[in-house]
């Protein structure tokens, strides 16, 4: 049996997932007290399919949500990182958050008890800082996106515009991500599945 070919082929969701956030209000990430990097300007959002990997007898999909910069050259940097399980919610927390002009806690919980597995990270402080929540605050323009502190209170990530065209163009941005991040992810478990399958026996020649 020919190996299938690598599903990634074709998912490049960096080209097809670009908002640019330069008619939207002012934005900047790297915003929190331990951030690894001075704070930048957002000129533009994207989503990029970083791995497809088959962890604990079932695929599994890593995404991560970049930003641009002009004051970094506009190379791609990478702010948040999730599992197949993030996305969904977070859109519907950003839009609860926007639409309600109440903050919104997004708990994040493990994989299971029994194997505990990092579901979202962030790189704003470091590389690759898991988190258990998420607080997405509306303000006048802009949304807050924090994470809970070392003493308790909160640290900002980074901020995301809260304009209609803003949101119409983000929940058209993760609801196509969506459908192509679960296609990718029921190839990737079908590929597996047919990797698994024993090879089928041959019989010598009389």
């Amino acid at each position: 049996m020919s190996d299938m070919p690598n599903v990634l082929v074709d998912r490049n969701l960096e080209t097809a997932t670009t908002i640019s956030l330069r008619r939207e209000p002012a934005c900047f990430a790297f915003l929190c007290s331990q951030a690894a990097s001075a704070p930048l300007p957002i000129d533009s959002i994207n989503l990029d399919l970083a791995s497809v990997d088959y962890y604990a007898g079932r695929a599994s999909i890593w995404t991560t949500l970049e930003i641009r910069s002009a004051a970094s050259g506009d190379e791609p940097t990478a702010i948040l990182g999730f599992d197949e399980s993030f996305l969904r919610p977070f859109t519907r927390a950003v839009i609860e958050a926007s639409t309600t002009r109440a903050a919104y806690r997004m708990l994040i919980r493990p994989a299971s008890e029994e194997s505990p597995r990092y579901r979202v990270v962030e790189y704003v402080s470091g590389p690759g800082v898991p988190l258990q929540e998420l607080l997405i605050s509306p303000q006048d323009q802009v949304l807050l996106i924090a994470m809970s502190g070392s003493e308790g209170g909160e640290e900002t990530l980074f901020q995301l515009p809260r304009s209609d065209s803003f949101l119409r163009a983000f929940v058209k941005m993760t609801h196509q991500a969506d459908q192509v991040l679960r296609t990718t992810l029921a190839e990737s478990e079908r590929l597996a599945r047919r990797r698994e399958l024993p090879a089928p026996e041959t019989k010598p020649a009389d």
